[in-house]
């Protein structure tokens, strides 16, 4: 078990580095291929956009084929599209290779969940995983300007193929897969009615409103903070960065819980809920800095702790299709992601600098209260089968 959670978290690892690492050196980047900041934060959106598409087929991969192999070919993929960008510094070669990372990270990060989860391990394993996921991001985000010296343009490219390769030499060396369940549903049958199910549904519209949200508040902190509060980049980017390295601690903390205080579990998840609303909208006050340190936090932390009960709850909903399901759920938090971070941006060009997007971002968190996981939900016991079924 814990060389199946080893090789999960460097799967975890190697995803969330793919995410962030050409975002860490931006501008370095715009000069060399001599284009703007947009056309660079586009080779994340071509990444994203790919990440989103493939979260469904990559949880039905990892149950149709195993998680370990479908992990596998994630980082195959992975490498391969790091290492041909490698070759020149082309905005159309770029592009198309990010998309084949988004491919590879896609099948990679759903097929990490469900090995954690094939291998035995506990909902607090799950968490970690998550959080080591996230770290990915956060340690991209130091490495690679540092790399950049030496490396030049390449450096997040070649640090992505580097952290790849690591991965799946840590996953090469875990335990193989084992049959299960899902591999019985190998037709179209168990697909199509995880889709329609309307327990995955109201999960994936939980999680979608409380990670999703914090991405999306994440991404426009920082300008938020240097518009409205006038801060400097480099206190504005620390205090941005507290909206997503907090979950490194409350995705394990949520997971523990759900493991040995599942009575607390739904109060805890709806406070954390309201607590994210009430963190973006201290953070969208800008100023004292206190303040907005103080949101900043609140949401990372409170972004985290639903994790585990989304992603352990969507399996146990589906015994058939595991992976399918947390696919599913974790598609509705990239589609958040994808869809509310160029819509808040747009809400700087109105009155108010952004804060219009945040306080629309804490409504909708707060809603999330309306798809609350019910109490058997978290305790792994099936609810009763939609009539959509």
């Amino acid at each position: 078990m814990t060389r199946a959670v080893l090789g999960a978290c460097a799967l975890g690892l190697a995803t969330g580095w793919q995410i962030a690492n050409t975002g860490a050196v931006a501008e370095p980047l715009a000069r060399e291929y001599g284009v703007g900041l947009v056309t660079v934060g586009l080779f994340t959106t071509s990444l994203f956009l790919m990440h989103l598409v493939m979260q469904i087929p990559g949880g039905r991969a990892a149950d149709r084929f195993g998680p370990r192999r479908s992990g596998l070919v994630g980082l195959a993929l992975i490498g391969v599209g790091n290492a041909v960008a490698l070759a020149a510094p082309e905005p159309g070669l770029a592009f198309t290779m990010r998309a084949l990372v988004g491919i590879g990270t896609g099948l990679s990060f759903v097929a990490g969940a469900d090995y954690v989860r094939a291998a035995g391990a506990s909902s607090t394993a799950q968490g970690v995983y998550g959080g080591i996921a996230l770290a990915g991001g956060g340690l991209a985000l130091a490495v690679v300007p540092l790399a950049e010296d030496s490396l030049s343009w390449r450096a997040p490219f070649a640090t992505g193929l580097l952290v790849a390769a690591l991965a799946l030499l840590a996953l090469a060396a875990g335990p193989a897969d084992a049959p299960r369940l899902g591999r019985l549903h190998a037709d179209g049958t168990s697909v199509f009615s995880v889709l329609r199910d309307a327990r995955l549904h109201r999960l994936g519209a939980f999680f979608a409103a409380s990670f999703g949200l914090s991405v999306v508040i994440g991404n426009w902190a920082v300008t938020l903070l240097v518009r409205r509060g006038g801060e400097s980049g480099a206190i504005a980017g620390a205090i941005g960065a507290l909206t997503l390295l907090l979950g490194v601690v409350t995705r394990p903390l949520g997971g523990w819980l759900l493991r040995h205080r599942v009575p607390w579990m739904r109060m805890v998840l709806a406070g954390s809920v309201l607590a994210g609303s009430a963190g973006t909208l201290a953070l969208s006050a800008a100023e004292p800095l206190l303040l907005a340190v103080l949101g900043a936090a609140i949401v990372g932390l409170a972004a985290g702790i639903p994790f585990a009960a989304s992603f352990t709850g969507a399996a146990m909903m589906r015994p058939d299709a595991p992976a399918t399901a947390v696919g599913l759920v974790n598609c509705a938090a990239a589609l958040a992601i994808v869809v509310g971070t160029p819509l808040v941006g747009l809400t700087f060009s109105l009155p108010g600098d952004g804060r219009i997007g945040f306080a629309v971002v804490a409504l909708l968190w707060a809603g999330a209260l309306l798809f609350l996981p019910g109490k058997d939900e978290l305790r792994g016991v099936p609810t009763a089968a939609p009539e959509s079924r």
